[in-house]
Protein backbone atom coordinates (compact mmCIF):
# COMPACT_ATOMS: atom_id res chain seq x y z
CA UNK A 1 0.00 0.00 0.00
CA UNK A 2 1.35 3.38 -0.98
CA UNK A 3 2.07 5.97 2.01
CA UNK A 4 -0.34 8.55 1.93
CA UNK A 5 -0.05 12.54 1.11
CA UNK A 6 -1.16 14.99 3.47
CA UNK A 7 -2.86 18.11 1.82
CA UNK A 8 -3.54 21.09 4.27
CA UNK A 9 -6.45 22.96 2.92
CA UNK A 10 -8.11 20.15 1.33
CA UNK A 11 -11.68 20.88 1.91
CA UNK A 12 -11.05 24.82 -0.10
CA UNK A 13 -11.02 25.75 -3.32
CA UNK A 14 -7.58 25.16 -5.02
CA UNK A 15 -6.87 22.55 -1.69
CA UNK A 16 -9.98 20.11 -3.40
CA UNK A 17 -8.64 20.44 -6.91
CA UNK A 18 -5.17 19.58 -5.65
CA UNK A 19 -6.80 16.85 -4.26
CA UNK A 20 -8.83 15.34 -7.39
CA UNK A 21 -5.82 15.02 -9.39
CA UNK A 22 -3.79 13.77 -6.92
CA UNK A 23 -6.59 10.98 -6.61
CA UNK A 24 -6.61 10.60 -10.19
CA UNK A 25 -3.26 9.62 -10.49
CA UNK A 26 -3.41 7.20 -8.40
CA UNK A 27 -2.27 8.68 -4.92
CA UNK A 28 -3.94 8.17 -1.34
CA UNK A 29 -4.31 11.77 -0.10
CA UNK A 30 -5.11 12.28 3.75
CA UNK A 31 -6.77 15.94 4.16
CA UNK A 32 -6.35 18.01 6.89
CA UNK A 33 -8.51 20.61 7.66
CA UNK A 34 -10.39 22.74 10.15
CA UNK A 35 -12.83 24.00 8.12
CA UNK A 36 -13.05 27.72 8.03
CA UNK A 37 -12.90 28.22 4.30
CA UNK A 38 -13.73 24.85 3.22
CA UNK A 39 -16.75 22.72 2.62
CA UNK A 40 -17.62 18.86 3.13
CA UNK A 41 -19.18 19.22 -0.11
CA UNK A 42 -15.87 20.47 -1.87
CA UNK A 43 -14.11 16.91 -0.39
CA UNK A 44 -13.52 13.87 -2.06
CA UNK A 45 -15.03 10.79 -1.09
CA UNK A 46 -11.67 8.87 -1.68
CA UNK A 47 -9.81 10.11 0.85
CA UNK A 48 -8.80 9.92 4.74
CA UNK A 49 -10.35 12.97 6.22
CA UNK A 50 -8.98 14.60 9.65
CA UNK A 51 -10.62 17.39 10.99
CA UNK A 52 -7.76 19.73 13.17
CA UNK A 53 -5.70 22.78 13.01
CA UNK A 54 -2.39 23.79 11.63
CA UNK A 55 -1.41 25.29 15.00
CA UNK A 56 -1.86 22.73 17.15
CA UNK A 57 1.83 21.72 17.03
CA UNK A 58 1.30 18.55 19.45
CA UNK A 59 -2.09 17.38 16.57
CA UNK A 60 0.25 17.62 13.64
CA UNK A 61 3.35 15.61 15.29
CA UNK A 62 0.90 13.22 16.13
CA UNK A 63 -0.84 12.97 12.65
CA UNK A 64 3.12 12.39 11.20
CA UNK A 65 3.51 9.93 13.70
CA UNK A 66 0.62 7.76 12.65
CA UNK A 67 0.91 8.25 8.56
CA UNK A 68 4.71 8.54 8.14
CA UNK A 69 3.74 11.15 5.39
CA UNK A 70 6.44 11.32 2.32
CA UNK A 71 4.66 14.12 0.46
CA UNK A 72 3.03 17.33 1.61
CA UNK A 73 0.80 19.91 -0.17
CA UNK A 74 0.60 22.84 2.03
CA UNK A 75 -2.76 25.03 1.03
CA UNK A 76 -4.30 25.78 4.14
CA UNK A 77 -4.30 29.32 4.48
CA UNK A 78 -6.57 32.45 5.19
CA UNK A 79 -5.77 33.90 1.69
CA UNK A 80 -7.83 37.53 1.91
CA UNK A 81 -4.85 40.00 0.94
CA UNK A 82 -6.61 42.85 1.84
CA UNK A 83 -7.86 42.21 4.69
CA UNK A 84 -4.35 41.08 6.58
CA UNK A 85 -3.51 44.46 6.97
CA UNK A 86 -6.62 44.45 9.79
CA UNK A 87 -5.57 41.00 10.89
CA UNK A 88 -2.35 40.93 11.40
CA UNK A 89 -1.92 38.44 14.35
CA UNK A 90 -4.77 36.07 12.77
CA UNK A 91 -3.18 36.15 9.25
CA UNK A 92 0.54 35.75 10.85
CA UNK A 93 -0.29 32.64 13.02
CA UNK A 94 -3.01 30.98 10.20
CA UNK A 95 -0.32 31.63 7.53
CA UNK A 96 2.91 31.48 8.91
CA UNK A 97 3.10 29.97 12.52
CA UNK A 98 0.76 27.16 11.14
CA UNK A 99 3.11 26.92 8.11
CA UNK A 100 6.45 26.61 10.32
CA UNK A 101 4.68 23.61 12.72
CA UNK A 102 3.97 21.73 9.58
CA UNK A 103 7.35 22.90 8.22
CA UNK A 104 8.43 21.36 11.94
CA UNK A 105 7.03 18.24 11.89
CA UNK A 106 8.21 17.32 7.79
CA UNK A 107 11.85 17.94 8.63
CA UNK A 108 11.07 15.45 11.96
CA UNK A 109 9.80 12.72 9.95
CA UNK A 110 12.23 13.01 6.81
CA UNK A 111 9.04 14.19 3.96
CA UNK A 112 10.55 13.95 0.73
CA UNK A 113 9.15 16.85 -0.76
CA UNK A 114 7.01 20.12 0.31
CA UNK A 115 4.80 21.73 -1.86
CA UNK A 116 3.70 25.28 -1.16
CA UNK A 117 1.23 27.65 -2.63
CA UNK A 118 2.26 31.01 -1.85
CA UNK A 119 1.29 33.97 -4.23
CA UNK A 120 2.75 36.65 -6.58
CA UNK A 121 1.25 39.02 -3.34
CA UNK A 122 5.07 38.64 -2.19
CA UNK A 123 6.29 41.04 -4.92
CA UNK A 124 4.05 44.35 -4.03
CA UNK A 125 4.62 47.03 -5.92
CA UNK A 126 7.76 45.43 -8.15
CA UNK A 127 8.52 46.11 -12.27
CA UNK A 128 6.15 43.83 -14.67
CA UNK A 129 5.61 41.54 -15.59
CA UNK A 130 6.71 39.74 -12.47
CA UNK A 131 9.47 37.10 -12.55
CA UNK A 132 11.06 34.55 -10.05
CA UNK A 133 14.04 36.35 -9.82
CA UNK A 134 12.93 39.53 -8.78
CA UNK A 135 13.37 40.33 -4.78
CA UNK A 136 9.90 40.34 -3.31
CA UNK A 137 8.74 43.80 -1.80
CA UNK A 138 5.26 42.96 -0.03
CA UNK A 139 2.99 45.35 0.17
CA UNK A 140 0.44 44.03 3.00
CA UNK A 141 0.99 41.29 5.90
CA UNK A 142 -0.30 38.77 4.07
CA UNK A 143 2.69 38.76 1.58
CA UNK A 144 4.72 38.92 4.10
CA UNK A 145 3.45 35.67 6.05
CA UNK A 146 3.97 33.95 2.60
CA UNK A 147 7.66 35.30 1.93
CA UNK A 148 8.39 34.49 5.45
CA UNK A 149 7.49 30.76 4.79
CA UNK A 150 9.19 30.81 1.36
CA UNK A 151 12.46 31.53 3.69
CA UNK A 152 11.69 28.95 6.30
CA UNK A 153 11.50 26.81 3.32
CA UNK A 154 14.68 27.59 1.71
CA UNK A 155 16.68 27.65 4.97
CA UNK A 156 15.29 24.36 6.17
CA UNK A 157 16.61 22.35 3.02
CA UNK A 158 20.35 24.56 3.47
CA UNK A 159 20.00 23.16 7.01
CA UNK A 160 17.96 20.00 7.26
CA UNK A 161 17.22 18.99 3.62
CA UNK A 162 14.28 19.00 3.25
CA UNK A 163 13.17 19.32 -0.57
CA UNK A 164 10.47 21.49 -1.75
CA UNK A 165 8.49 23.44 -4.88
CA UNK A 166 7.24 26.87 -4.10
CA UNK A 167 4.25 28.12 -6.12
CA UNK A 168 3.18 31.99 -6.52
CA UNK A 169 -0.62 31.29 -7.79
CA UNK A 170 -2.47 34.52 -8.83
CA UNK A 171 -6.25 35.29 -8.81
CA UNK A 172 -7.25 31.70 -9.16
CA UNK A 173 -11.04 31.32 -10.16
CA UNK A 174 -13.61 28.38 -10.79
CA UNK A 175 -15.94 26.13 -9.26
CA UNK A 176 -16.00 25.50 -5.68
CA UNK A 177 -14.81 28.84 -4.72
CA UNK A 178 -16.46 30.34 -1.78
CA UNK A 179 -18.59 33.20 -3.37
CA UNK A 180 -19.63 34.01 -0.31
CA UNK A 181 -16.93 35.75 1.27
CA UNK A 182 -16.90 39.39 0.35
CA UNK A 183 -12.97 39.92 1.61
CA UNK A 184 -11.73 38.46 -1.37
CA UNK A 185 -11.70 36.91 -4.85
CA UNK A 186 -13.26 39.34 -7.18
CA UNK A 187 -14.50 37.03 -9.43
CA UNK A 188 -16.92 35.33 -6.98
CA UNK A 189 -17.58 38.47 -5.50
CA UNK A 190 -18.95 39.94 -8.23
CA UNK A 191 -21.28 36.71 -9.46
CA UNK A 192 -22.49 36.45 -6.10
CA UNK A 193 -23.59 39.96 -5.70
CA UNK A 194 -25.37 39.29 -9.55
CA UNK A 195 -27.36 36.44 -7.68
CA UNK A 196 -28.19 38.73 -4.91
CA UNK A 197 -29.89 41.25 -7.42
CA UNK A 198 -26.82 43.62 -6.09
CA UNK A 199 -24.83 46.04 -8.18
CA UNK A 200 -20.95 45.11 -8.88
CA UNK A 201 -18.67 46.65 -6.26
CA UNK A 202 -15.43 48.01 -7.62
CA UNK A 203 -13.11 50.20 -5.16
CA UNK A 204 -11.22 52.97 -7.29
CA UNK A 205 -11.68 53.76 -10.95
CA UNK A 206 -11.71 49.87 -11.70
CA UNK A 207 -8.42 50.34 -13.56
CA UNK A 208 -6.50 48.20 -11.44
CA UNK A 209 -4.95 45.16 -13.88
CA UNK A 210 -5.14 41.46 -12.95
CA UNK A 211 -4.46 38.38 -14.50
CA UNK A 212 -7.33 36.09 -13.67
CA UNK A 213 -5.98 31.85 -13.46
CA UNK A 214 -8.43 29.07 -14.29
CA UNK A 215 -8.27 26.18 -11.46
CA UNK A 216 -8.47 23.61 -14.05
CA UNK A 217 -4.88 25.43 -15.44
CA UNK A 218 -3.15 25.71 -11.86
CA UNK A 219 -4.19 22.75 -9.90
CA UNK A 220 -2.51 19.39 -12.00
CA UNK A 221 0.72 20.96 -12.16
CA UNK A 222 0.81 21.85 -8.41
CA UNK A 223 0.05 17.88 -7.59
CA UNK A 224 2.49 17.30 -10.25
CA UNK A 225 5.15 19.21 -8.31
CA UNK A 226 6.17 16.89 -5.51
CA UNK A 227 7.21 13.73 -8.04
CA UNK A 228 9.53 16.18 -10.61
CA UNK A 229 12.98 16.33 -8.65
CA UNK A 230 14.14 18.49 -11.02
CA UNK A 231 11.97 21.05 -9.72
CA UNK A 232 12.63 20.79 -6.26
CA UNK A 233 14.19 24.21 -4.84
CA UNK A 234 12.43 26.37 -6.99
CA UNK A 235 10.04 29.09 -7.34
CA UNK A 236 7.56 29.22 -10.02
CA UNK A 237 4.63 31.51 -10.66
CA UNK A 238 1.83 30.13 -12.24
CA UNK A 239 -1.57 31.57 -13.65
CA UNK A 240 -2.81 33.46 -16.77
CA UNK A 241 -0.24 35.42 -19.04
CA UNK A 242 -3.32 38.11 -20.39
CA UNK A 243 -4.55 41.01 -17.85
CA UNK A 244 -7.82 42.53 -17.76
CA UNK A 245 -8.79 45.70 -15.79
CA UNK A 246 -11.29 45.20 -13.22
CA UNK A 247 -13.61 47.15 -14.99
CA UNK A 248 -13.58 44.65 -18.09
CA UNK A 249 -13.51 41.63 -15.72
CA UNK A 250 -17.04 43.33 -14.24
CA UNK A 251 -18.03 43.58 -17.75
CA UNK A 252 -17.07 39.41 -18.68
CA UNK A 253 -18.69 38.40 -15.17
CA UNK A 254 -22.03 40.26 -15.89
CA UNK A 255 -21.93 38.81 -19.55
CA UNK A 256 -21.52 35.27 -18.53
CA UNK A 257 -24.23 35.48 -15.86
CA UNK A 258 -27.06 36.61 -18.77
CA UNK A 259 -27.36 40.16 -17.06
CA UNK A 260 -26.25 44.12 -17.55
CA UNK A 261 -23.63 45.49 -15.78
CA UNK A 262 -24.20 47.66 -12.92
CA UNK A 263 -21.61 49.35 -11.03
CA UNK A 264 -21.21 51.07 -7.98
CA UNK A 265 -17.56 52.70 -6.85
CA UNK A 266 -16.14 52.64 -3.64
CA UNK A 267 -13.00 54.56 -2.33
CA UNK A 268 -9.81 52.61 -3.17
CA UNK A 269 -8.01 50.15 -1.46
CA UNK A 270 -4.27 50.44 -0.36
CA UNK A 271 -3.21 47.61 -2.68
CA UNK A 272 -1.29 47.13 -5.62
CA UNK A 273 -2.55 48.84 -9.06
CA UNK A 274 -0.84 46.32 -11.54
CA UNK A 275 -0.26 42.84 -10.84
CA UNK A 276 0.83 40.01 -13.63
CA UNK A 277 3.35 37.33 -13.67
CA UNK A 278 5.81 36.01 -15.87
CA UNK A 279 5.28 32.28 -16.83
CA UNK A 280 8.11 31.17 -18.82
CA UNK A 281 10.06 29.59 -16.07
CA UNK A 282 7.15 26.71 -15.47
CA UNK A 283 6.72 26.80 -18.89
CA UNK A 284 10.00 25.45 -19.25
CA UNK A 285 9.86 23.27 -16.35
CA UNK A 286 6.22 21.57 -16.27
CA UNK A 287 5.25 22.55 -20.10
CA UNK A 288 2.87 24.60 -19.18
CA UNK A 289 -0.04 25.92 -21.28
CA UNK A 290 -2.90 27.76 -19.49
CA UNK A 291 -5.63 26.03 -21.61
CA UNK A 292 -8.56 27.99 -20.63
CA UNK A 293 -9.54 31.40 -21.78
CA UNK A 294 -11.30 33.84 -19.35
CA UNK A 295 -14.62 33.90 -21.20
CA UNK A 296 -15.06 29.68 -20.72
CA UNK A 297 -13.33 29.88 -17.68
CA UNK A 298 -15.88 32.24 -16.40
CA UNK A 299 -18.76 30.37 -18.07
CA UNK A 300 -17.91 26.91 -16.38
CA UNK A 301 -17.85 28.99 -13.00
CA UNK A 302 -21.02 30.49 -13.62
CA UNK A 303 -22.75 27.43 -14.88
CA UNK A 304 -21.71 25.96 -11.38
CA UNK A 305 -22.87 29.17 -9.20
CA UNK A 306 -25.96 29.62 -10.65
CA UNK A 307 -26.71 25.54 -9.50
CA UNK A 308 -25.22 26.29 -6.55
CA UNK A 309 -26.87 30.24 -5.66
CA UNK A 310 -26.24 33.11 -3.41
CA UNK A 311 -23.10 32.77 -0.85
CA UNK A 312 -23.99 34.59 2.61
CA UNK A 313 -20.77 36.20 3.08
CA UNK A 314 -20.54 36.89 7.37
CA UNK A 315 -18.57 39.74 8.95
CA UNK A 316 -14.83 38.56 9.82
CA UNK A 317 -15.57 38.53 13.67
CA UNK A 318 -11.83 38.93 15.03
CA UNK A 319 -11.20 42.70 13.24
CA UNK A 320 -7.77 43.62 15.26
CA UNK A 321 -7.79 47.01 13.34
CA UNK A 322 -10.89 49.23 12.89
CA UNK A 323 -9.11 52.52 11.13
CA UNK A 324 -9.15 52.52 7.65
CA UNK A 325 -11.00 49.72 7.46
CA UNK A 326 -12.73 50.19 3.65
CA UNK A 327 -16.85 51.08 4.31
CA UNK A 328 -17.67 48.38 1.64
CA UNK A 329 -16.83 45.75 4.39
CA UNK A 330 -18.89 47.41 7.54
CA UNK A 331 -21.89 46.92 5.01
CA UNK A 332 -24.03 43.56 5.54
Amino acid sequence: MSVPILVTGGTGFIGSHVVDALIHGGQKVVVLDDFSGGFFNNVNKSVDLVQGSILDASFINALFDQYRFEYVFHLAAYAAEGLSHFIKRFNYENNLIGSVNLINASINHDVQCFVFTSSIAVYGKNQLPMVEDLVPNPEDSYGIAKYAVEKELEISHNMFGLDYVIFRPHNVYGERQNIGDKYRNVIGIFMNQILQGKPLSIFGDGNQTRAFSYIGDVAPIIAEAAFKPEAFGEVYNIGADKSYTISELAKYVSRVMGVEPQLVYYPARNEVSHAYASHEKIKKMFNYTPRYSLEVGLTRMAHWAKEIGPGHSKAFENIEIMKNLPEAWLES
